[in-house]
C-alpha cells in the first residue's frame, strides 16, 4: 500500500494556482481586487502581450510594510478575515491563496509603501524562490509585476491561448471590476515591448449608469432604465440597482450582461436565469438583453466561498432572490413602456442623402411633366410611365401603396400624445404619425401584438394556458437516472404549470397531464428539454423550470401574435389613433413579443437637416 505523504510546499502552492491562476487574466483579477481593498482610489493595469509578457498592478492604496509583505507571500495568510466568521466576509479577497500562489509560477516583484514611511520595500519571488528582499522608491501604496508566467511550467503555457484572446480576457475582468466601483479611477494599457495603447480610461466618483454606459456602449445610457428596488429580509435589506436595456436594444449573444453581487462579479445561473425569466415575453429566444445589475445581500443571505476564483455564489433563499430580480426588471422596464429604439437605424438613415449635383439635371428630366397631385378617396393612382434613364424606355411602375389624409392642425392637448396623431399609412403596413416635436413611425402589426400580449395576460389567459389536459393513458418516459431525480425533485413545481409527472421505477417518469395549451407536445422531448434546463440552470424556483414558463410564455406570445392586425391591412384614421393611444397607456409597448421596436421616432430637428434646413 502506498504511503500518505505531505506534499512539499512549492507543490501545494502549484496545485493552488492551478485553481486560482489558469491564465495572466485569473492573475490580474486577484491583483485589481487585492487593490480595490486596499482602499485604493486610483489602480492602473499595464500588460506587456496579453499579460503573457508581462502584466503590472499599480495603486495608491493603504500599502503593506516588509513584514506584511513577507507574511502576505505566504498561503492562507490575510488582513481580510477579522475573525472565523467567513460568511460575514465583505471584502472581495479573503483565501490568502492569491500571491503565493501567482509567485510559484511567475515572477513576481512585489513593492509597497504605507503612508508615513520614508521609503518602500520590494520583495521578488521566481517561480517560488526569494531572489530579492530590500528598500525600494515608490509612491504610497503598492505595485505588483507578474512577468513571465508558466515560464517554468511547459506544460501549463501551452495551453495558453494568443496575446489577444489572453488581452481580451484581462480587458472583460477589468471592466467588470471598474463597473463596481464608480468611486475608483481605472486605466488599462497594453501593447508589446517600446509601445502600448490605452484600452480604458476611466475617472474617480462616477454617476453608475454614466460608468456602465462608458464600459459596455456609450448608447446604452438613451436606450436603458434605471433599477431601484429594496426588499426586507430576516437578516437585513436586500436592494437591486444597475441599469437594463430596452428590449429593442439587444445581442446576439449574451456577452453584454454584467451580474454582481455585493460588489463581487459573478456568473451565476440562477442570476442569468432570472434575467432571461425577466425579458423572457419580450425578446426572441436567440437575442440577449444588455445590462449591468447591482445586488447587495446581507452577508448571511449568500455564501462567497464556493468556488476558488469565487465566481459563483449560493442563496440562502435562491427563489425569494430569483422573484425579487424578475420583479426589479420587470418593474423598472414598465418605467421605460413609451420608449422604443431612440431613432432609426443609422445605416437606414444614410441612404436619405441628397443627391449628388452632378445627378440634378437627369433626376429634374425624369419627374418634369408628373402630377404630383395626391390620390382622391385615399386609392392608389393607375399605373404611371416611369421613365428608363439607361434604356430610353418607359415601363410601367406602380405607385407606392401609401395613404394620406388630410392634414388636420394638431390639437391644443397634442403634447399629452407623446406618439402623436395620425396622418396616414405606408404600404398599408406603418403608420405615419406627427408628434409636437416630431415624426413617428408605427409598426401596426408589431404594436398591436403586443398590446394583445397585455390583453391576454389582464384577461387571465396565463391561467388558462396552464391548465392541465389529463391524458388517457399516461405516457411513461425513459430517462436517465439522474435527469429522473432532478424532474421529480421538480415535480411540486411543474404541476403548477400544468404538467403531472411522477417517479416510475428508477429510470424512468409517467406524465399524467399536460398544459393544455401544448397538449400535443412530445412529451419525451419535453421531459428531456425540462431535465437539461434544469440542469443547466438549477431548480430556479419553486414554480419548477424556466424553459416550461418560457415554452407557456410563448404560447401566449403566439396566441397574440395571430390575433393581432396583420401587416397589409388597410385602417382608418380613427383606428389609427385609436392604436396610439392604446400603446401609450400599455407597458412595454415600446416593442413587440420578439424585442422589435414598435416605433421610431424622427425629431423634427433631423427632418430639418435632410432638407438642408440646419
Amino acid at each position: 500500500m502506498p504511503q500518505i505523504r505531505r506534499l512539499p510546499n512549492a507543490l501545494v502552492n502549484r496545485i493552488a494556482a492551478g485553481e486560482v491562476v489558469e491564465r495572466p487574466a485569473a492573475a490580474l483579477k486577484e491583483l485589481v481586487e487585492n487593490a480595490v481593498d486596499a482602499g485604493a482610489r486610483r489602480i492602473g493595469v499595464s500588460l506587456i502581450d496579453g499579460g503573457l509578457t508581462r502584466l503590472e498592478v499599480t495603486d495608491d492604496g493603504c500599502g503593506m510594510t516588509s513584514d506584511d509583505m513577507a507574511l502576505a507571500l505566504e498561503r492562507h495568510a490575510t488582513s481580510k478575515l477579522p475573525d472565523e466568521a467567513i460568511e460575514m466576509v465583505t471584502t472581495l479577497g479573503f483565501r490568502g491563496e492569491a500571491l503565493p500562489s501567482i509567485a510559484s509560477v511567475a515572477r513576481l516583484t512585489l513593492e509597497s509603501r504605507v503612508a508615513g514611511s520614508d521609503d518602500g520595500w520590494r520583495r521578488v519571488v521566481d517561480h517560488g524562490d526569494l531572489v530579492e528582499d530590500g528598500p525600494a522608491a515608490l509612491p504610497v501604496g503598492t505595485r505588483v509585476r507578474v512577468e513571465q508566467i508558466f515560464a517554468k511550467v511547459p506544460a501549463r503555457r501551452k495551453f495558453l491561448r494568443t496575446p489577444r484572446s489572453e488581452y481580451i480576457a484581462c480587458l472583460d475582468i477589468v471592466r467588470r471590476l471598474a463597473m463596481a466601483r464608480p468611486d475608483i479611477a481605472f486605466t488599462l494599457e497594453n501593447g508589446s515591448e517600446g509601445k502600448s495603447r490605452k484600452a480604458l480610461s476611466t475617472q474617480a466618483d462616477e454617476e453608475l449608469s454614466t460608468r456602465v454606459a462608458q464600459i459596455i456602449a456609450r448608447e446604452l445610457k438613451d436606450n436603458a432604465v434605471a433599477i431601484e428596488l429594496e426588499r426586507e429580509t430576516p437578516y437585513g435589506t436586500m436592494r437591486l440597482t444597475g441599469i437594463a436595456g430596452l428590449p429593442t436594444y439587444n445581442r446576439g449573444v449574451a456577452d453584454h450582461q454584467y451580474l454582481f453581487v455585493n460588489g463581487r462579479p459573478v456568473k451565476d445561473k440562477l442570476l442569468t436565469g432570472a434575467v432571461r425569466g425577466a425579458y423572457s415575453d419580450m425578446l426572441a429566444r436567440d437575442r440577449h438583453a444588455v445590462l449591468a445589475l447591482f445586488l447587495e445581500v446581507p452577508p448571511q443571505d449568500v455564501d462567497v466561498n464556493v468556488h476558488p476564483a469565487k465566481t459563483e455564489v449560493r442563496f440562502r433563499d435562491a427563489a425569494h432572490v430569483r422573484g425579487f430580480i424578475v420583479s426589479g426588471l420587470r418593474r423598472a422596464l414598465d418605467t421605460g413602456d413609451r420608449r422604443s429604439a431612440q431613432g432609426p437605424d443609422r445605416a437606414a438613415m444614410e441612404k436619405w442623402q441628397q443627391e449628388p449635383p452632378e445627378q440634378a439635371p437627369a433626376l429634374r428630366s425624369m419627374f418634369q411633366g408628373r402630377d404630383w397631385s395626391a390620390p382622391s378617396g385615399g386609392r392608389v393612382a393607375e399605373p404611371r410611365r416611369e421613365w428608363n434613364a439607361q434604356s430610353g424606355d418607359a415601363h410601367d411602375a406602380a405607385l407606392p401603396t401609401g395613404r394620406a389624409e388630410e392634414a388636420a392642425p394638431l390639437p391644443e392637448d397634442a403634447a399629452e400624445y407623446p406618439l402623436g396623431i395620425a396622418r396616414g399609412q405606408v404600404a398599408n403596413t406603418y403608420i405615419v404619425a406627427e408628434s409636437a416635436d416630431g415624426l413617428v413611425l408605427v409598426d401596426q402589426h408589431a404594436a398591436h401584438e403586443r398590446l394583445v400580449l397585455e390583453r391576454l395576460k389582464r384577461a387571465g389567459a396565463h391561467d388558462a394556458v396552464t391548465r392541465s389536459q389529463a391524458l388517457l393513458v399516461p405516457d411513461v418516459v425513459e430517462m436517465d437516472e439522474a435527469d429522473c431525480d432532478r424532474l421529480e425533485d421538480a415535480a411540486e413545481g411543474l404541476a403548477r404549470f400544468g404538467l403531472s409527472v411522477e417517479r416510475f421505477g428508477p429510470a424512468a417518469m409517467l406524465v399524467r397531464a399536460v398544459p393544455s395549451a401544448i397538449a400535443k407536445a412530445d412529451t419525451t422531448k419535453l421531459l428531456q428539454d425540462l431535465a437539461d434546463d434544469i440542469a443547466k440552470h438549477g431548480k430556479q424556483d419553486d414554480s419548477g423550470s424556466l424553459l416550461l414558463a418560457e415554452r407557456l410564455e410563448y404560447v401566449l406570445a403566439t396566441m397574440a401574435c395571430h390575433g393581432s392586425v396583420r401587416a397589409g391591412r388597410v385602417l382608418s384614421v380613427a383606428e389609427m389613433n385609436a392604436l396610439l393611444r392604446e400603446m401609450e397607456a400599455t407597458p412595454r409597448s415600446g416593442q413587440c413579443n420578439h424585442g422589435r421596436p414598435t416605433w421610431v421616432k424622427l425629431d423634427m430637428d433631423d427632418v430639418e437637416k435632410l432638407f438642408g434646413r440646419h
